[in-house]
């Protein structure tokens, strides 16, 4: 869908195709584009269509081109989708120079253009193209930081709730985290390669205060790159520190089911050895002659437990590896929280 927006008195206002105003500068919003849109935007604004297929390919990284008679400049924003998996993602969005026309193009509805044409965003001005893309930039980089908040504390609660009891739900939603961090990560990095061509290029003219806006928004990105890098970090300490408890779990019952098989080999092996070829013993005393065997068979099961014990406190090697390891794990996670709990004092001062 195409919508056009006009500033009356730096307000932005929707307005018709055919009620634009020739001598104000218009944004062309195009956002959850349909193919009657493309087609207009190639008809009518001469867009070339190699550029429209890059800009809705989910998978496009941020670059600034020089397209015929516009510039174009792609960059990647975040996006929330609770039906998805992840939920949080990012999307490329192609920003258009052309005359008096700025044209963005999105292939979803994402937050950031959102926030500006709800009114949200305060002191937008149409007359100044450059300081828009900055503005851009600079939502996007806040609701990168603020979704790096929530998935941080979605996974605080995830792991409280495996601490109680490991479900594979649970696993999967902590994958599902792990994998939109990395799409924030990617995406970031890629915003920072964009601002660093804004700051060399030619193809662009950007006045003091954009150089300004530039300067906050490359610190802004960098704190989410960082952040990203962080909590990405500290779940990935988690995941294998759960996944070492699920192993040591298993470990254990695999150990006591060997334990109990080897107890209940040795009175199989009394009772089978008097088989058919073998006289049974105890066949005088009559009916006692099977209380003597259990008799037997339950003491041989003591006798077999009593030297695994004796054998367990002679030889934990094997326990004392599991623990250090496990205390090993804690201790790099404690380090990665006191890690992030610094930058999160340092982006709330």
């Amino acid at each position: 869908m195409i919508t056009y927006w006009q500033q009356d008195e730096g307000k932005f206002i929707k307005i018709k195709e055919q009620d634009l105003d020739s001598s104000k500068r218009t944004w062309i919003d195009a956002r959850v584009v349909t193919r009657d849109d493309v087609e207009t935007l190639q008809s009518e604004y001469n867009i070339d269509p190699e550029h429209i297929l890059d800009i809705l390919d989910p998978d496009e990284q941020s670059r600034l081109e020089d397209g015929d008679d516009y510039l174009l400049t792609i960059l990647r924003l975040p996006i929330y989708e609770p039906s998805s998996d992840p939920q949080y993602s990012t999307c490329p969005l192609g920003i258009i120079l052309k005359n008096n026309f700025i044209i963005t193009i999105c292939w979803t509805d994402c937050e950031v253009l959102r926030d500006f044409t709800t009114g949200r965003m305060k002191g937008i001005t149409l007359q100044d193209f450059p300081a828009f893309i900055m503005r851009i930039l600079s939502r996007a980089d806040l609701s990168y930081l603020r979704y790096l908040k929530e998935i941080n504390r979605r996974s605080t609660a995830i792991q409280n709730e495996m601490q109680l009891s490991i479900d594979n739900n649970e696993i999967l939603q902590l994958l599902s985290l792990e994998k939109s961090l990395v799409y924030f990560t990617t995406s970031l990095k890629a915003n920072q390669l964009l601002l660093e061509k804004y700051r060399k290029t030619k193809l662009i003219k950007l006045d003091l205060d954009d150089i300004d806006w530039l300067d906050d928004v490359e610190v802004d990105n960098r704190q989410a790159i960082e952040m990203a890098d962080t909590y990405r970090s500290v779940l990935i300490g988690v995941m294998d520190a759960f996944d070492s408890v699920i192993n040591n779990n298993l470990n254990m019952y695999m150990k006591r089911l060997s334990i109990l098989n080897i107890l209940m080999m040795v009175p199989t092996f009394i009772t089978s050895y008097f088989g058919m070829n073998v006289d049974l013993p105890f066949v005088k005393y009559g009916r006692w002659a099977g209380w003597i065997i259990s008799g037997i068979c339950l003491c041989s099961i003591v006798v077999t437990q009593f030297i695994l014990v004796i054998y367990e406190r002679r030889y934990p090697r094997t326990q004392q590896k599991q623990s250090q390891k496990i205390v090993n794990i804690k201790r790099k996670e404690r380090k990665n929280a006191k890690r992030m709990k610094s930058i999160e004092a340092a982006l709330s001062d």
